[in-house]
């Protein structure tokens, strides 16, 4: 550098770098350049190009990887809402199903039972459907006991009452079952 003419990579005739990521060496913005096997000192213009062409594939390798993982993420976040909007149906639903219960044999039921019949339609095109019945196994990865009553009548953990409908989507739960489960009966001590 020369008084009046400022470095213009403003390293001071030292090589400009680029930070690097951390763990990494800093990056140097010199072109790496070898000797030319035939002694001359020029730069070996194959060498350069093997270099320059697997950062190429490291650049497309990098891109492609930044793709997919962006679709993964995209897919992800659809999934998320999706699940999100149906468990507030879910609600809904529920409040239908216990205003039908609460008016049931009245001219109110019939308009409700219609309604629930769309609810459940929709659901139903969503891929979602109804888990948990009476005479089912337990399955706590589907049900969840809120009580437990004894009974000689069914086999042990079998459902006997639900309680609040459980839904799912293929094998993913988006909401137990609420159920009263059987129980043999103790017996007394002799």
């Amino acid at each position: 550098m020369t008084e009046g003419h400022p470095d213009p990579d403003g390293a001071g005739g030292r090589a400009a770098t680029r930070p690097a990521p951390d763990g990494e060496q800093p990056q140097s913005f010199e072109p790496a350049s070898a000797p030319a096997p035939d002694g001359t000192g020029a730069p070996d213009e194959s060498v350069e190009l093997a270099r320059m062409t697997d950062r190429y594939k490291r650049a497309l390798a990098d891109l492609d990887n930044y793709r997919k993982r962006s679709a993964r993420d995209l897919q992800t976040r659809v999934e998320q809402s999706r699940e999100s909007l149906l468990l507030d149906w879910l609600e809904a639903v529920d409040s239908v199903e216990r205003a039908l219960q609460m008016s049931h044999g009245t001219p109110a039921a019939d308009g409700l039972r219609a309604l629930l019949e769309q609810m459940e339609a929709i659901l139903a095109r969503q891929g979602a459907q109804r888990i948990g019945a009476a005479g089912e196994r337990f399955d706590p990865e589907r049900h969840e006991a809120i009580e437990a009553r004894p009974s000689s009548d069914v086999a042990d953990r079998t459902i006997l009452e639900v309680v609040r409908s459980g839904w799912a989507i293929g094998d993913h739960v988006l909401r137990p079952a609420l159920v009263i489960v059987a129980r043999r009966p103790e017996r007394a001590a002799s």
